[in-house]
């Protein structure tokens, strides 16, 4: 059936055969991703329903940190500490690639965790700008700590990362320690952390900076389990325990991850840019196709979504012990940063909108016009079908690129839950991704490069291509591996876009984001967490139908379809998503 609020003859799926491939969209998206068949990924599951709370971890950290480092934390450093999410995002991954997080979880992760949680206390002595203790999330126990001393710990790390040069001049802050003497001095943290001295393999030589650890037996694959000691002014400031990573596994992902920042802002950011100039354009070339008063509530709803997102991150930024001034100033340039993205999609849903107008096609209804808000709930509807597709697409493509290419992928602390301040906030940012990227590559990218290449096939690829390699970043390799994914989910979203129009294609995009966002969140575990998934999944719906409310049948007037005023850019049917001439 056609939408009156349609020209060029639209051709839609009947709504039988649309929902038989949601159910098996839906059915092969559990069996893949929510219920994986293979062992590392089941415990994996069954890890993340034992995590402890938030207050458990400062509790066992205010215990180690009075016992263990016999500090007596003031009230106020209680009061203030952060407490976040940290993860050896390699070893993760080198465990992953090598299909040895299994045996990992099995042996090794009680005493040697990948993720823990990271209790930083500031201030807790004059002497000290803050102590950091690192909590194993399923156990409690604490694993790691430092102290950082009130002089400059980046002045340390800079000195670290400049060479062997540097090498007296670390003694010195560590007190010109000789190795004997580092050795007492760490017998009562090893102790402390339960490590036997017979177990231990010492690593380090005379004259080296800190004190390194082997110990025996405790191997797999190519990684080995070590203790890091670090010293300060004469005594112990920090101690980590972990499984060290090959140096061929670090070169590949520092490899990987620099072929993923040229496809990102050589291939995304600059090419976004050039988009957002011509949607500029092409907003005043088509200003009278179109309206300026379009464009301003869905973008002001990404400016203020996207904003709320970026300010529920501030832990992501507060846990490097950056200055208030510092953290002040990054806020605020980020704030920039969001402003002339939504005046990207700002521009894009105004030039897009006259681009399509202009040329007698109707795919962004205005309120009010005939049909406007039955479409409406019609396009929620297909919406919630089509994200259940493309989750089903999603989950099929991963398992070819697991079994072709080896994909794989690793953690990343700066994208999860628990590193915001308020975790339910989190699938908001779903509605900033439906509505801008369905804006900026869709509504004004697929009709601004058909323009330039006169194939709707290959404006639809281009559009896709760009916005996949925004992507690339992502934590997964080879990092080719997301813009082949995305390719196949970008020409199915341009594909609902052309033969269902911008509403459906926004609410298809939203709800394929909030039912995984929302998945991250329920799997945090808590009453609230369950509750606030659902009703972000549920959220579409509600919005439609309140937009509904607003535009009842009995509020709308009858307008003439848009006469197009130069050769339309598809011919009938207008989804043929085919090359001309093929």
């Amino acid at each position: 059936m056609n939408s009156p609020l349609t020209s060029n003859g639209r051709r839609r799926m009947k709504t039988k055969n649309l929902w038989l491939l949601a159910a098996l969209g839906f059915i092969v998206f559990v069996a893949v991703q929510l219920f994986p068949t293979t062992d590392s990924e089941s415990l994996q599951l069954q890890q993340s329903n034992e995590v402890i709370s938030k207050q458990e971890a400062a509790a066992s950290a205010s215990e180690f940190v009075q016992s263990v480092l016999g500090i007596d934390l003031p009230n106020p450093a209680k009061d203030k500490a952060l407490i976040t999410y940290e993860t050896r995002s390699d070893l993760f991954g080198y465990l992953t690639k090598a299909d040895l997080l299994a045996p990992y979880l099995k042996t090794y992760d009680k005493q040697f965790p990948y993720d823990v949680f990271r209790v930083r206390y500031p201030n807790p002595t004059e002497a000290l700008s803050a102590v950091t203790v690192d909590v194993h999330m399923t156990t409690g126990k604490v694993v790691g700590f430092e102290e950082i001393s009130s002089s400059s710990n980046a002045t340390k790390q800079m000195m670290l990362d400049v060479g062997s040069e540097t090498t007296d001049s670390m003694k010195a802050w560590e007190g010109d320690l000789t190795l004997a003497e580092k050795e007492e001095l760490a017998q009562p943290y090893l102790n402390a952390f339960g490590f036997q001295p017979s177990d231990l393999e010492l690593a380090s030589g005379e004259g080296d900076v800190g004190l390194l650890y082997r110990i025996q037996g405790y191997t797999l694959g190519e990684s080995q389990a070590e203790i890091k000691l670090s010293f300060e002014y004469g005594k112990v400031s920090s101690l980590e325990s972990y499984f060290s990573v090959p140096q061929a596994h670090l070169d590949y992902v520092a490899g990987q991850t620099k072929i993923a920042s040229w496809l990102t802002y050589a291939g995304y950011a600059l090419l976004t840019f050039v988009l957002a100039i011509l949607a500029i354009v092409y907003s005043a070339l088509t200003r009278v196709h179109t309206s300026f008063k379009r464009g301003i509530f869905l973008a002001s709803a990404y400016f203020v979504l996207s904003t709320i997102g970026t300010i529920n991150m501030i832990p992501v930024f507060q846990k490097d012990g950056l200055e208030a001034g510092v953290l002040v100033f990054g806020l605020f340039f980020q704030g920039l940063v969001t402003l002339f993205l939504a005046a990207s999609v700002y521009f894009s849903l105004v030039g897009g909108d006259g681009l399509w107008r202009k040329n007698g096609i109707n795919l962004w209804a205005r309120s009010r016009e005939e049909g406007y808000g039955r479409s409406i709930l019609t396009s929620v509807g297909d919406g919630y079908a089509w994200a259940l597709i493309l989750l089903g697409v999603q989950s099929v493509v991963f398992f070819i690129l697991e079994h072709t290419i080896h994909t794989w992928s690793t953690t990343d602390a700066t994208q999860s839950p628990y590193n915001m301040v308020y975790p339910v906030l989190f699938p908001l940012l779903a509605w900033v991704a439906g509505i801008g990227e369905e804006a900026v590559y869709r509504l004004f990218g697929i009709p601004m490069l058909k323009k330039m290449f006169r194939s709707t096939f290959i404006a639809c690829l281009l559009s896709t291509l760009i916005w996949a390699f925004g992507h690339t970043l992502y934590p997964i390799y080879p990092v080719i591996s997301r813009p082949i994914e995305l390719t196949f989910i970008g020409l199915l979203f341009s594909f609902v876009f052309l033969r269902y129009g911008f509403a459906t294609v926004v609410f298809s995009h939203v709800i394929f984001d909030s039912i995984l966002m929302a998945l991250s969140l329920m799997f945090m575990g808590g009453a609230l967490n369950i509750v606030a998934g659902l009703f972000y999944i549920a959220l579409p719906a509600i919005v439609a139908y309140v937009i509904y409310l607003f535009n009842p049948p009995s509020k709308e007037r009858k307008t003439p379809p848009p006469q197009p005023k130069e050769e339309p850019y598809f011919t009938t049917p207008l989804a043929d998503l085919r090359p001309e001439g093929h």
